[in-house]
C-alpha cells in the first residue's frame, strides 16, 4: 500500500494524478445508504460492524475514490466517558448530561477504546480485509475543541456561549477537560491505526469560532499533544472549517496534511501553511448541485491554483450534503483524475 497515490500525496511525493476522496462519501446522498438507514437508527448502524463496513465500502466501487474512510461518528467515544448521548430525529446529537462544572469534568472517564468502542475497531478490520490493498483506509476522530463544545453545549451551537464562558471564566477546568478529551483521542486514533487505518483525520468542525489568540492559548497545546501521541505512525490530516484565520496555527499544532474549506483560495492557503506540509481540499460541497460543466470549471480552478505541486489531495471543503446528485459525485472523481493527470 505504500505506493497508493493517496499515501504518496500525504507524504508530498510525486504522483501520476491528484488523489481524491470526499468527506461523508458514505452517506445520505446514496440510495444504498438510505435503504439501510430506513431499517436501522444511526447509532445502531455505527455500532454494528457489518453495517458500518458495508456503508464504508459502498462509495469505493461506485465513485472510484482513492481512499475509503470508516463509517462512524465523532461522538462515539463520548458515551464511554460518561456522556448520555442520543441522536434525536431531525435534531442531530443531543447530550442529556452536559459538562459545565469542574465536578462534571472530574467525573469523565478516560476510556480504553478496545473496550468502549470495539465495534469501530472491528469495522476497520473488516474493511481493511475487504479492500485487500486496493486503496487505503482512513480512520478519524473529532478534535478536542469540537468534542468539548458538544459536551458543554449539549449539542449544536451557533455562538458557543457556554463553551467560551467555561474557557474564559474557568481556564483550569477548561484545560482539564481538553486534557481528558485529548488523551481519549490519542488512544482512540492509535487503536484505529492498530486495527488497520493507514491514515487518520482529526476533524475540528467548530474551532473556526475562535480568534487566533484564543486558539493558541486554549487549543493548540492540546492538538500538538495529540500529534505527538500518534508519533508519525501514519499520515495525519488536520482539518477544520472556517479556519482561514487559523491556518498557520493549525500547521504549528501539527499534521502531515492540513485540510482547508472553500472559504479561501487553496493556493493562498498552501503558501501560508508552508509547502513542507501536504494540503487537502477544497471544493464547496454546494458546487456539486451545479451543472457538470460548472463543476468542471471549479475543479480546474482548484487544480490550477495548486499547480500540480506534489502533496495535494482533492476533497470538498466539508462533507457531501444530502440530496447531492450521485452522478455529479461520480463525475467529480473522474474530472479530478482526468484533469490532473501528469
Amino acid at each position: 500500500m505504500g505506493e497508493s497515490v493517496f499515501l504518496k500525496a500525504c507524504r508530498g511525493e510525486e504522483v501520476e494524478y491528484t488523489p481524491v476522496w470526499l468527506m461523508r462519501q458514505a452517506g445520505r446522498y446514496m440510495e444504498e445508504y438510505r435503504s439501510i438507514r430506513r431499517r436501522y437508527d444511526f447509532l445502531t448502524m455505527c455500532k454494528s460492524p457489518e453495517i458500518a463496513a458495508e456503508v464504508t465500502l459502498q462509495p469505493v466501487e461506485k465513485l472510484g475514490v482513492d481512499a475509503a474512510i470508516i463509517f462512524a461518528d465523532i461522538l462515539l467515544p463520548l458515551e464511554g466517558m460518561g456522556i448520555d448521548l442520543e441522536f434525536a430525529k431531525n435534531e442531530g446529537p443531543v447530550i442529556h448530561n452536559p459538562v459545565r462544572t469542574r465536578a462534571d469534568v472530574e467525573r469523565l472517564r478516560v476510556i480504553d477504546p478496545e473496550e468502549e468502542v470495539p465495534f469501530v475497531m472491528e469495522a476497520l478490520r473488516m474493511v481493511r480485509k475487504e479492500l485487500e490493498g486496493r486503496i487505503p483506509l482512513i480512520g478519524f476522530s473529532g478534535a478536542p475543541f469540537t468534542l468539548a463544545s458538544y459536551m458543554v453545549e449539549g449539542g449544536h451551537s451557533r455562538n458557543f456561549v457556554l463553551t467560551k464562558s467555561l474557557m474564559y471564566n474557568e481556564p483550569s477546568t477548561w484545560h482539564l477537560l481538553m486534557e481528558k478529551i485529548s488523551e481519549v483521542v490519542v488512544r482512540y486514533l492509535n487503536a484505529q491505526i492498530d486495527a488497520g487505518a493507514e491514515a487518520v483525520q482529526l476533524f475540528d468542525s467548530w474551532v473556526g469560532c475562535l480568534s487566533p489568540s484564543d486558539y493558541r492559548e486554549y487549543v493548540l497545546p492540546h492538538v500538538k499533544g495529540i500529534m505527538e501521541g500518534i508519533g508519525g505512525k501514519v499520515p495525519v490530516i488536520h482539518f477544520a472549517t472556517n479556519s482561514s484565520t487559523l491556518l498557520e496555527l493549525m500547521a504549528e499544532a501539527g499534521g502531515d496534511v492540513i485540510g482547508v474549506d472553500w472559504r479561501i483560495d487553496i493556493g493562498e492557503a498552501w503558501k501560508r501553511i508552508g509547502y513542507e506540509k501536504a494540503i487537502q481540499g477544497n471544493l464547496d460541497p454546494v458546487v456539486l448541485f451545479a451543472r457538470q460543466e460548472v463543476i468542471e470549471r471549479a475543479v480546474k480552478a482548484i487544480l490550477d491554483s495548486v499547480g500540480n505541486r506534489p502533496g495535494h489531495i482533492f476533497n470538498l471543503g466539508h462533507g457531501i450534503l444530502p440530496k447531492t446528485p450521485v452522478e455529479n459525485v461520480v463525475a467529480l472523481v473522474d474530472m479530478v483524475h482526468r484533469l490532473s493527470r501528469r
